[in-house]
């Protein structure tokens, strides 16, 4: 008992220890009566969360102050973040209402506090909670942009202190970090977060890779760091003649920006050069900072030869988060291409902080951006048509799109995200001017509503009033704006339509004597195949489906017993789990009970026992096992994570798996007999198929063969690379016509 009482008194002492260490952080923004309102904000929370340990073992009000630390010092927010930052749980955890924190602290921080509560009371299963929440969230951020940086500050700390929550947790929330915050922070500016929260994304979903990549860094770190010395001393002393006071230094690429670059390109990491990146951090006066940053860029390149494709003049045009840097990537010694940052102090701190520093330097900007950018999610949000996870997916994709810029007939600039095409530019400037859009002049030549816009340049929309938006344009219109006003006037229109084929339909029925009720409409739904009342009388309407069909369904008087569910209950996915879970555990044993539990290997990254993996309830097709790193892992278990079942495989050699080999190499007589010799003599493994390509001398080619486990996988593909001519081996995720993305690198073990 004794030992205890020394225990909490030590814990006491490290409550008080970060708590100084938190308003030293907050040192530079505190005004009078700032110290007193934190003190009644952390006194509030050190009393609500007393009783309260996180899974470590420790008092949990160390996180409510580790985020309120994070807001004061990484993001630079000052006193009424971090008085919100310190409660940001206690409404959801704890007896204090909102009323109580709004007569305390004011209705600014109670609003903000709200948006960062999550929805709780009944819920309806088949919309995600995760996307709802975020909505929710979203939703104060158009009114205060501080409860998205707190809840960024709030999901960094619970990824960097993940460790001791269980498996499918540690999936889940990295799932949705790497799905929603990841793209948030970069969104808002916030680089380092961005880069912090997708590594640690990844340490927790692909460990091993994760692990294999911070080991290679680590090797080559004292070789690297001699490079960047060499490489930046001669910048140095130019820079110094010229007057310029600057900062020059060396730093890594995030372990996940790596991991990107190998997928991406299918090379080892040996082969990725551009471990590091140079930046040039330039003390200028405000007047002075774009001739600066040009006058280091001209040292730069008259030291090292650029590659004239990469340079990003972020100086002229900042993005639309504020971002204002040089980027350029240069021949360095030793044939080595070498990515060189160049930019101001002021722009780094927006670089490091984004939107609080933004506010900052606001007045003396005229960029506005971020503001168009809050004024976008408000225009999304107020479109009532969306469900939940409709609108994450079209704001997600506006997330991390980079912008081009493109001129209006008078000369204004707009930002667009790439890819953008003429009709997105109508809708950009106005909703009723993209309804009638029927076609644009780009640089004064005719285009198609479908042209994807070029950095640069002059668009001019030709309306007319008969036009109508169209279904297929949503195939090429990529603004999450233009998306949502299509949905709507497209859905405007089907009930319009829709309420003719209902008419029609009634007057059919009531000749065939058959009653015009919900239970009869359903039946014909299903009968019909379709999703919805509303697409039977808009097929109806339409002429699609033929009135005369109806006296089959009278006649065959079908009953809707096996109707496939278009949504699963809770009591399904209870039954569905209970009957997955083993006796003594909540995980499904994938290899032993076949027979018994219904459920299938997943066609889009094909598992192999070895790959970690996890169940996926489906509506149709029972529990769909899927690797962990499958292309579409992310999407389920950051929005459906209550259909998640965890899942590992039983030892098990006599069944085989289906996996994809993808072989590089140099063409050469007899090179596919020797492949196919160490695959079917010295492996035993059988070949469902083998497609070969030769090009210029060289050799590519797929196989689809039947594996075991991953060691025997990983087994093999070492062979392979040992035969001679063979350059590559990387497993793809599935057979082409169901692969989303191709390969993904085996690190050497």
């Amino acid at each position: 008992m004794k030992e205890l009482v020394i225990d909490l008194e030590a814990e006491k002492l490290e409550i008080l220890k970060r708590y100084r260490a938190l308003l030293r952080a907050s040192k530079s923004t505190l005004q009078k009566g700032d110290k007193q309102m934190i003190r009644r904000a952390f006194d509030m929370a050190l009393d609500s969360h007393k009783d309260m340990r996180r899974k470590s073992g420790e008092p949990y009000i160390y996180h409510p102050i580790a985020v309120a630390q994070i807001a004061a010092e990484e993001i630079g927010l000052g006193t009424t973040s971090i008085v919100c930052a310190l409660l940001h749980d206690v409404v959801e955890d704890t007896a204090i209402s909102l009323e109580d924190i709004e007569r305390e602290f004011g209705k600014k921080v109670a609003k903000i506090i709200d948006g960062l509560t999550k929805i709780a009371g009944v819920f309806d299963t088949n919309s995600s909670l995760q996307a709802e929440n975020f909505r929710k969230m979203l939703l104060t951020l158009a009114d205060d942009v501080r409860v998205i940086l707190i809840k960024l500050a709030d999901r960094l700390h619970n990824m960097r202190t993940m460790d001791f929550m269980p498996r499918d947790k540690q999936l889940k929330i990295s799932s949705e970090t790497v799905y929603l915050y990841a793209p948030l922070a970069h969104r808002l500016g916030l680089y380092a977060m961005k880069s912090e929260l997708e590594d640690l994304s990844m340490k927790y979903m692909e460990s091993e890779t994760y692990k294999f990549i911070a080991h290679k860094l680590n090797e080559k770190k004292a070789e690297r760091e001699m490079y960047v010395k060499n490489f930046i001393g001669p910048i140095k002393d130019i820079l110094h003649e010229q007057g310029l006071n600057a900062e020059i230094y060396g730093r890594p690429k995030s372990i996940h920006s790596i991991w990107s670059k190998m997928r991406k390109k299918s090379v080892p990491f040996e082969e990725v050069y551009d471990l590091f990146a140079i930046r040039i951090i330039l003390d200028s006066a405000a007047e002075n900072e774009k001739s600066d940053c040009w006058k280091a860029y001209s040292i730069v390149t008259d030291l090292y030869r650029p590659n004239p494709d990469r340079l990003r003049d972020w100086v002229s045009s900042p993005r639309a988060n504020g971002y204002e840097s040089l980027h350029t990537t240069v021949m360095g010694p030793k044939g080595q291409w070498v990515e060189v940052q160049i930019r101001t102090l002021r722009m780094n701190e927006i670089a490091e902080k984004g939107f609080a520093a933004h506010w900052k330097y606001k007045e003396s900007s005229s960029d506005n951006g971020l503001d168009q950018w809050i004024q976008k999610v408000r225009d999304l949000l107020s479109n009532p048509e969306s469900n939940a996870l409709d609108f994450l997916d079209d704001f997600k994709m506006n997330l991390f799109s980079d912008e081009i810029f493109i001129f209006t007939p008078k000369g204004a600039l707009m930002q667009l995200p790439t890819d953008a095409t003429a009709l997105d530019f109508a809708f950009e400037i106005h909703s009723d001017l993209g309804a009638s859009c029927i076609g644009a002049k780009v640089n004064h030549k005719l285009v198609p509503l479908s042209y994807k816009l070029q950095n640069g340049d002059q668009v001019e929309i030709i309306t007319s009033s008969k036009q109508t938006p169209k279904e297929d344009w949503l195939n090429f219109v990529v603004t999450a704006k233009a998306k949502a006003r299509i949905k709507s006037a497209l859905k405007e229109e089907k009930r319009r339509v829709a309420e003719d084929g209902k008419e029609m339909l009634e007057r059919k029925l009531k000749s065939l004597k058959i009653t015009y009720n919900s239970d009869n409409i359903h039946k014909l739904t299903y009968f019909f195949k379709l999703n919805s009342s509303l697409d039977l009388f808009y097929n109806i309407a339409k002429g699609k489906i033929d009135l005369k069909d109806l006296k089959e369904f009278h006649s065959s008087e079908r009953v809707v017993e096996n109707r496939i569910p278009e949504k699963i209950e809770p009591a399904q996915i209870e039954g569905i789990f209970n009957r997955a879970k083993t006796k003594d555990a909540d995980t499904l044993l994938i290899g032993e009970d076949l027979q018994k539990i219904d459920y299938k290997l997943a066609n889009c990254c094909n598992p192999i026992p070895g790959d970690d993996v996890f169940g996926f309830i489906t509506i149709n097709d029972g529990i769909k096992i899927h690797r962990t790193n499958c292309p579409n892992a992310t999407k389920l278990l950051s929005n459906y994570g209550y259909r998640v079942v965890k899942a590992k495989w039983t030892a098990q050699k006599e069944l085989a798996f289906l996996t994809g080999l993808r072989i590089t190499g140099i063409d050469d007589v007899g090179l596919i007999n020797k492949i196919t010799t160490v695959i079917s003599h010295d492996f035993k493994v059988n070949m469902r198929s083998i497609t070969v390509d030769s090009n210029d001398g060289i050799f590519e080619g797929s196989l689809m063969i039947y594996v075991n486990d991953t060691n025997h996988l990983e087994d093999l593909i070492k062979k392979l690379k040992q035969v001679k001519g063979v350059t590559s081996v990387t497993r793809f995720d599935s057979e082409p016509h169901t692969l989303e993305k191709a390969s993904s690198v085996i690190p050497a073990k």
